[in-house]
């Protein structure tokens, strides 16, 4: 029996529209009709208008069939999370709030998809404001893992690792600020890249306020998927310098030859790790010891300071912040900011010069220990996805949610190219590593996490699970 196009990988999509295999209007009716079967049993996909989207569909093969020059994912679908301004669509960023705040442009990644021929799907549930690593939204409900019923899809682009863990949506569009394109990787068994500091273009036209410098040094926007390939073709299709982001720039994808070592992190430091998801890591250390890579199990320096560093910058911000926070939060998001308010004094002149000080000797010591060891691999999260809920339900729980993701934030911290790929399954749940490169070497991580893909295979997509 053959494979459904809503199973097809993004780039073996686009192969099959450029040669006329099949259409991009079929392929958008494929996953048009898979939502209709599995969405409500996961709340991923919060909205899509069927009628525009096959509109640019047809655009897409009257495209082909003109003959000219065509994009890299000309005609393939592609979703779009909530807090990425989409002409036409709100950027509700998951709140209440904002559930009027319709875009009249396209921020700049969703921009370079199209330019790359995809067409907009559809739109993806996300957390508040992005400020839980769990996708329960005061607008749109709740998200469920297609692993499991009850199971968090990880925050804060959950709803696009969800869709395309359950065939949706082949290839998406998310951020990251403190893991929230690695989080749902790992949740949900797809794979991501958390880009290079500058590397992909942010800029949202319906922002009302400038970026906190929170964001500044550690916000970024990628790409989501089910095949490494993929996400290494939407990357070269978003990066690149934008006139709307002053720090963006461009860059070769492609980096000199270095050692093909790599630093194995199956237990790090600051917390328990599940033995299921040390093992996933392991696992991806054995594929690629057996591809040639030199494997040691070696931690990367001043690990505490960089997770110190990386709250003390959220903190701070959070301080000017909060009033409009409040407002903009539901119920849930502004419980888990009370349940995991650390005590910090309020931030002084001094404080703040101390922790950026900090923040450039991590910075120091991981670019030594990266010349000797150019990737380090490791988990996403240390446990396994938590039940739906679980980061609110008391002081202890959302502690032990912060604690669990402490391993995602040295590379915000320090503008770090990470990726992911699954590794297996335990429990019946996905296992995962995180693999860390030096500023611009996501070639090295996708590299590198394509070698554990051909190794452990792909998992995904599957049908939701209760």
């Amino acid at each position: 029996m053959g494979r459904e196009l809503w199973q097809e990988s993004a780039s073996s999509l686009a192969e099959m529209i450029r040669t006329g295999a099949t259409s991009s209007r079929e392929v958008v009716q494929a996953h048009l009709e898979r939502i209709e079967k599995v969405n409500a049993q996961i709340n991923a996909i919060v909205e899509i208008r069927p009628e525009e989207v096959l509109g640019e569909a047809d655009a897409a093969d009257a495209a082909v069939r003109a003959g000219g020059r065509l994009g890299s994912l000309h005609g393939v679908p592609f979703t779009v999370k909530t807090n990425l301004d989409l002409t036409g669509y709100a950027t509700s960023e998951g709140t209440e709030a904002l559930r009027d705040l319709v875009a009249t442009s396209d921020a700049p990644t969703v921009e370079r998809m199209r330019a790359a021929g995809g067409v907009a799907l559809a739109r993806t549930n996300m957390p508040d404001m992005g400020l839980r690593m769990n996708t329960e939204s005061s607008l749109y409900g709740d998200t469920h893992n297609p692993w499991k019923r009850g199971r968090t899809v990880g925050g804060s682009s959950g709803g696009e690792a969800a869709s395309i863990a359950s065939g949706m949506s082949p290839i998406g569009l998310g951020n990251d600020l403190g893991g929230s394109l690695r989080n749902p990787a790992y949740a949900c068994g797809v794979c991501s890249i958390k880009p290079s500091r500058g590397r992909v273009p942010d800029g949202n036209a319906t922002a009302v306020a400038d970026p906190g410098i929170d964001s500044q040094i550690m916000h970024v926007e990628g790409v989501l998927a089910r095949h490494v390939r993929d996400v290494r073709t939407g990357l070269e299709a978003v990066m690149g310098a934008h006139r709307r982001d002053p720090k963006s720039l461009s860059a070769p994808y492609r980096g000199a030859d270095v050692a093909r070592r790599v630093a194995l992190v199956a237990e790090p430091l600051g917390g328990t790790t599940d033995p299921d998801v040390a093992e996933g890591v392991r696992v991806a250390g054995r594929a690629l010891e057996a591809a040639g890579y030199d494997v040691d199990e070696v931690e990367p320096p001043m690990l505490f300071e960089a997770y110190l560093a990386w709250t003390e910058l959220m903190v701070s911000c959070f301080e000017t912040s909060l009033p409009m926070l409040t407002m903009l939060l539901g119920a849930g998001g502004r419980r888990f900011l009370e349940l995991t308010d650390v005590g910090f004094p309020p931030a002084t002149v001094e404080s703040l010069y101390v922790m950026h000080q900090s923040r450039y000797r991590v910075a120091c010591e991981w670019r030594e220990f990266l010349t000797n060891y150019p990737l380090i691999v490791g988990p996403t999260w240390t446990q396994p996805p938590f039940e739906l809920g679980f980061d609110v339900r008391d002081h202890d729980s959302a502690m032990k949610v912060v604690e669990m993701v402490r391993f995602v934030l040295p590379a915000n911290l320090l503008g770090l190219p990470a990726a992911c790929v699954p590794t297996g399954v335990a429990n019946g749940l996905p296992t995962g590593a995180q693999i860390i490169g030096d500023l611009f070497r996501e070639d090295l991580c996708l590299d590198a996490a394509q070698v554990v893909e051909d190794a452990v295979g792909v998992l995904t997509p599957i049908d939701p699970r209760a």
